[in-house]
């Protein structure tokens, strides 16, 4: 089986679009491939984190893992930082990648102009470096990525690319799987942006920890197009579109399907559908969540944890032997 490798960071309360974009495909993915799926603690902290909530957060993203279907029998599943060859790695790969190359990502770019005061840290710079070490330590053949995530994964592949030509072949170079309907859930009150935790207004995401019922108002209010048609066309019709993608990843119907289905319909009709199917996988998804005790979680991390620094260490012993280091 080729080897697949994703991770989410620990970093606040995850959403609807992570769930559609990331996490749902996981659990048809952990039976075609021998997947490694990380809590990437390290990359949270490219900006100030809370040590409490941040201990808090790490062990609810494996619960979210669970309760979505990842199984630990199939799918490691483990915690970056318990596994040190993450960091050592990353920083020989800094060795090769070239300061304008990380200044160019867009997500730097973005971000630090988020940091006028301060300016942006080394940590940020470096981030897509981290993520490489991520993918390279696992001899990754698939990543499954969101479109924001696409120039990293370019990064990577030309560093590996780099390391194999200066040092010897040492790595494989990784291919992506991009999920196209709902890959990009938008934002429920303006679908020109994603959808994000961090927006200052509650309505335009839910959360997978959402109480249902707030769910469901939350898609009764969200922004729709003029005419009053249903029809998927991202371009011209983005906001409905949008839910169309939704409604699509939760009941496993085709937008076609769904076209079809409510073609004779109105808005208010969808957007009452939708929302009651939105409510009631909260409330299947949260029932699953709830079952996880924290005990459960830290032993399901601690022997991914193990499985993973195994394969780990023996890349990390080519690496070093083809550096001349070792």
């Amino acid at each position: 089986m080729k080897t697949l490798f994703s991770g989410i960071k620990p970093s606040g309360d995850l959403h609807l679009g992570n769930y559609i974009g990331a996490i749902s495909q996981w659990t048809a993915l952990q039976e075609k491939y021998k997947c490694l799926f990380c809590v990437v603690d390290y990359h949270a902290i490219t900006v100030k984190q809370d040590p409490k909530a941040l201990r808090k957060s790490i062990l609810d993203i494996a619960r979210v893992y669970l309760a979505a279907g990842i199984n630990p029998k199939k799918a490691i599943i483990f915690q970056q930082s318990d596994v040190s060859e993450h960091t050592e790695l990353g920083w020989i790969l800094n060795t090769i990648t070239k300061v304008a190359e990380l200044e160019k990502m867009t997500q730097y770019k973005d971000k630090a102009r988020d940091e006028k005061k301060e300016g942006p840290g080394a940590g940020l710079l470096n981030y897509p470096t981290l993520m490489a070490a991520d993918i390279l330590l696992y001899h990754t053949d698939v990543v499954p990525v969101g479109h924001d995530q696409m120039q990293h994964l370019e990064l990577t592949r030309l560093l590996t690319k780099r390391f194999n030509t200066n040092y010897g072949t040492t790595f494989t170079v990784p291919e992506t799987i991009v999920r196209k309907e709902g890959a990009r859930i938008m934002a429920l009150d303006n679908p020109a942006k994603k959808m994000s935790k961090s927006s200052q207004s509650p309505n335009s995401y839910i959360a997978l920890l959402d109480e249902p019922m707030v769910a469901h108002k939350k898609i009764k209010r969200a922004v729709t197009d003029s005419d009053n048609k249903i029809k998927y066309d991202p371009d011209k019709k983005a906001a409905i579109s949008n839910l169309l993608a939704i409604y699509s990843a939760l009941s496993n119907k085709s937008v076609k399907e769904l076209e079809i289905l409510y073609e004779d319909k109105s808005y208010g009709e969808f957007k009452e559908d939708l929302a009651n199917l939105v409510a009631n996988f909260l409330t299947e998804f949260q029932a699953r969540y709830k079952k996880y005790s924290d005990k459960e979680v830290k032993k399901i991390l601690d022997k991914g944890a193990k499985e993973a620094k195994a394969i780990a260490e023996k890349t990390m012993k080519l690496v070093k032997k083809n550096l001349g280091v070792n």
